[in-house]
């Protein structure tokens, strides 16, 4: 099959190796062997969205004759131009290297050791070829340190562990990076599993090599609370140094690109795992940085690990449409061809069938079968002038009827990531749509490799005006994070940063403000300035007043009326979608709402003390703080916004400032409010019960807790959650994916650390505690349909609290079902079997019940 994935088919998690290299995270994965196969795109033959893995030649070398192999006739690898251009001194190096890789490769196989040496001699020919002026010593001194550093680290396959650094480097490589690059590419993994130092590799390689590694080196020795906040901080981390040298981000996007790869033969939980991260956080990073072709391979590597019903469906569909679909795309470029040389215009004609990850997102988001995604077959052509490229666009209009709504220039206003192109879609004979992008060699270069296309022509690593331009959100992002001390907070706005769609709006003066998709007025005013945005209190849109929650369209002309004392809104929240907008609403939202916390805690501190005719002018700022320091807090204000926002009771605090003051202990249940009734948020770990009486949760705390599963979200046991302090309620819990949870925990002092408890059973009973799940299947309408999906239910063992049907004026149906689930485990595996149900053609999970 031509979308087959081309992941490893020998793999294994982690080295393993004599040398006592540092601990790795979850995330590395480092294993298999790459196969010579198809990218895993669905595209015909003519165009590849992967990057190039060509065949390779498997030459001799004589270390590895001298191991064993008895194979003959294979001669010593050449690269034409390289030897000879580096002179005597240097080939001799060569030699040694080559000689060194057999010598540190002890216990691989003869084939092993001749695939390693060929792959490097391929890594030295691609970056003759690519960059013909670099330097190639820094190369080899990188790989020979990097085979001594890693000698004897092996994968759980059995294969060289140096197979890894040393296929990052191809791909940058082939990205036609530098060489400072390459060797930090090789190099990447030395300090963080081996016992290299950054001061060692800035000693043999210089700062800038050193500086690179650095920063695509992970966070090892710091320990963190939870996994998120290790891989907040990773990111963080990168995006940082991203700022002063793009090359970090590129070599951890290569690095991540092979590690999807080889992702085949880890356990299934950590391949979830990976490949979510890599569609939250590396594909989107690419998109921002321009690489086409790298996110487009990233994102079908992942989609096969995150859905692989949906993957393999969708695989089957596209292949079921892929001969008519090839013979429909080989008549339009003979037309195309034809039409060019008959106008004279200068340009070379590509076809290529869409991206197996790009049409699950139309089906998702459309409803519709794959065969009505009108960009599902595309022509590239590719011109020698922008002239040429609005001439041949005429051209089109000429010969095919064009969609109306379907053209946009991108050449005109290019996206943020300066993508530059001419979209059209046109109905050919027979009614069939296709896509047709028009754009100059520059702009492809540049829609393929992003910001590692200019490293090709720079003479100097300085960053170009452009590469500039790409990076200005980065620094932007760099300064909001300043005001981010919550991790989970950080990863959520670089998501919403790294939103892959936007508008483009205009101000009454013509300026151009690039929003995301269904941004709100309130996006525009903070866009223009933060004093704008915190005293909108209207909006035109087109000359028309408009409320502020109207989704804004491209070409829309917005004019934004204030007023001096006016304040956001918490509402504002639910409804914009910039990461600017949203954090600057939180931290005003926060530092208002603190000040007003302070001000409570020291009202309730006051009450409870006169409760106890206590006096608190004898306290001094130094006991406060020491009370704030048994908290884990570090100032008195902390103390009492904390007090204020119930997350300490003001009976506590006293008997900290006075032991045995108030005489009496804290209630074991909750009374009036949750501020009588939080207790210590972190010497003990207290089971709390919730539901109808069922234990189901644990949280940190003192006292048994009013918990209750929020209504908005209904996380079910296995999901991540999160428990949120709301006044006079009790804790709310939250999964961590749930919309609402961004807009709540902005106030991080009333956010608390919840779980799911060991024991699954209702008490006294050894059935497992269950809950209600609102599931929507859309499907064709036929008969009997309904009998399979209460049998496939009633089979799995589910019971089926209600189901609603409706038909919908497409010629579908949608059935509602509310079942009853075990946990997360029990709900995916429902959901795939209903998927299998012939003319089923989505299941969703619906949150709120």
């Amino acid at each position: 099959m031509a979308t087959a994935h081309p992941a490893s088919s020998e793999a294994g998690p982690q080295p393993e190796s004599n040398k006592k290299p540092k601990s790795q995270p979850e995330t590395q994965v480092d294993a298999g062997r790459e196969l010579e196969a198809d990218p895993p795109v669905a595209t015909p033959p003519l165009v590849s969205d992967a990057i190039s893995r060509g065949k390779r030649e498997k030459p001799v070398d004589p270390a590895a004759a001298e191991a064993g192999d008895a194979a003959s006739g294979n001669s010593q690898l050449v690269i034409a131009g390289v030897d000879e251009a580096s002179g005597a001194s240097e080939s001799s190096e060569s030699s040694e290297s080559l000689e060194s890789s057999a010598s540190h490769l002890a216990g691989s196989s003869a084939r092993d050791i001749r695939s390693v040496d060929a792959k490097f001699q391929r890594l030295l020919a691609t970056v003759h070829e690519n960059r013909p002026g670099d330097d190639l010593e820094i190369i080899r001194k990188a790989w020979a340190f990097c085979l001594l550093q890693h000698e004897g680290q092996k994968r759980a396959s059995g294969e060289p562990y140096i197979i890894h650094p040393l296929e990052v480097g191809q791909v940058l490589a082939e990205l036609k990076m530098d060489s400072t690059a390459i060797a930090a590419g090789l190099l990447h993994d030395a300090v963080e599993d081996t016992d290299v130092t950054s001061a060692e590799i800035a000693k043999k390689f210089g700062d800038q090599v050193a500086h690179i590694v650095e920063g695509v080196t992970k966070l090892e020795k710091i320990k963190f609370a939870n996994r998120e906040d290790h891989q907040a901080e990773n990111i963080r981390k990168m995006l940082l140094a991203m700022v002063t040298d793009v090359r970090v981000v590129i070599i951890k996007l290569a690095d991540r690109l092979h590690n999807m790869r080889t992702l085949e033969h880890l356990k299934p939980e950590k391949q979830q795992k990976i490949a979510r991260e890599t569609l939250d956080i590396y594909a989107p990073l690419a998109h921002r940085l321009g690489m086409g072709k790298l996110r487009g391979e990233l994102e079908d590597l992942a989609f096969r690990y995150t859905d692989p019903y949906a993957y393999e469906q969708v695989s089957t569909e596209v292949d079921a449409l892929r001969g008519a679909g090839e013979k429909f795309l080989e008549k339009i470029v003979t037309q195309l061809e034809a039409k060019l040389k008959e106008f004279k215009i200068q340009g070379r004609v590509e076809s290529r069938i869409k991206r197996l990850y790009s049409i699950q997102q139309k089906l998702q988001d459309q409803k519709i079968p794959v065969d009505q995604v009108y960009d599902l077959l595309a022509i590239r052509v590719i011109c020698n002038s922008v002239q040429d490229c609005y001439a041949l666009l005429g051209l089109l209009h000429s010969i095919w009827r064009p969609v109306p709504g379907r053209i946009k220039d991108f050449i005109a206003m290019p996206r943020p990531n300066l993508y530059q192109s001419l979209h059209t879609t046109l109905i050919a004979e027979g009614g069939h749509q296709f896509e047709v992008q028009i754009r100059t060699e520059d702009m492809h270069r540049v829609a393929e490799e992003g910001i590692a296309a200019h490293w090709k022509y720079k003479a100097s690593d300085n960053v170009s005006a452009k590469d500039e331009q790409r990076l200005a959100w980065v620094r932007q992002l760099m300064e909001w994070q300043r005001e981010m001390t919550d991790p989970n907070e950080f990863m959520s706005t670089l998501k919403i940063d790294l939103y892959p769609e936007e508008v483009y709006t205009f101000t009454p003066k013509g300026k151009v403000v690039v929003l995301p998709k269904d941004a709100s007025p309130i996006d525009f005013a903070y866009a223009i300035h933060t004093e704008v945005g915190n005293t909108t209190v209207g909006a035109k849109v087109n000359g028309r007043i408009v409320p502020l929650r109207t989704k804004l369209r491209n070409g829309d002309i917005v004019e934004i009326s204030t007023q001096a004392g006016h304040a956001p809104s918490r509402d504002w929240l639910s409804f914009t979608k910039s990461s600017r907008a949203r954090n600057k609403i939180k931290h005003w939202l926060n530092e208002h709402q603190r000040e007003r916390a302070i001000e409570i805690g020291r009202k309730l501190l006051d009450r409870e003390a006169r409760k106890y005719k206590l006096s608190l002018g004898k306290y001094g700022e130094a006991d406060y703080d020491r009370v704030a320091g048994d908290y884990g807090l570090g100032t008195q204000a902390e103390l009492l916004a904390g007090v204020g926002f119930g997350k300490f009771s003001a009976r506590q605090v006293l008997n900290k400032l006075e032991p045995g003051s108030t005489m009496t202990a804290e209630p074991a249940a909750p009374e009036s409010g949750i501020g009588n009734t939080l207790g210590q948020m972190s010497e003990a770990v207290k089971r709390v019960f919730f539901g109808k009486g069922s234990e189901s949760l644990q949280v940190e705390g003192q006292d048994d807790l009013l918990v209750y599963r929020a209504r908005c979200c209904n996380p079910i046991r296995g999901e991540e959650i999160v428990g949120y302090v709301t006044r006079g309620k009790g804790v709310a819990v939250h999964a961590r994916s749930c919309p609402n949870v961004q807009n709540l925990l902005y106030e991080s002092d009333r956010r608390i650390q919840v779980e799911w408890s060991p024991s699954p059973t209702e008490p006294g009973s050894t059935k497992p505690q269950t809950y209600p799940v609102k599931l929507t299947v859309i499907c064709d309408d036929r008969a009997g349909l309904l009998k399979e999906f209460t049998a496939i239910i009633a089979d799995d063992g589910t019971n089926i609290r209600s189901v609603d049907t409706k038909p919908t004026p497409e010629g579908t149906m949608v059935v509602d079902f509310v079942v009853e689930t075990v946990d997360v485990r029990h709900l995916n595996k429902l959901v795939q079997n209903l998927r299998k149900v012939p003319g089923v053609r989505d299941v969703q999970r619906v949150q709120k019940i």
